[in-house]
């Protein structure tokens, strides 16, 4: 089961988190779903620390 690190969403078919995004924040990988992915990516482009989003 693949958890979202932003919004919490959690999904246990491996297809369906084909769509979603992994990011490496201070030595941690991070998951994020695919609607929390749209909604930031400005912001994981830029490269931002989820905190700043």
């Amino acid at each position: 089961m693949t958890t979202c690190d932003f919004c919490g969403r959690q999904e246990s078919d491996d297809a369906a988190t084909l769509t979603w995004t992994t990011s490496v924040e201070h030595g941690r990988r991070k998951t994020y779903c695919d609607t929390c992915s749209r909604t930031h990516l400005r912001a994981m482009e830029g490269k931002l620390d989820t905190e700043f989003w």
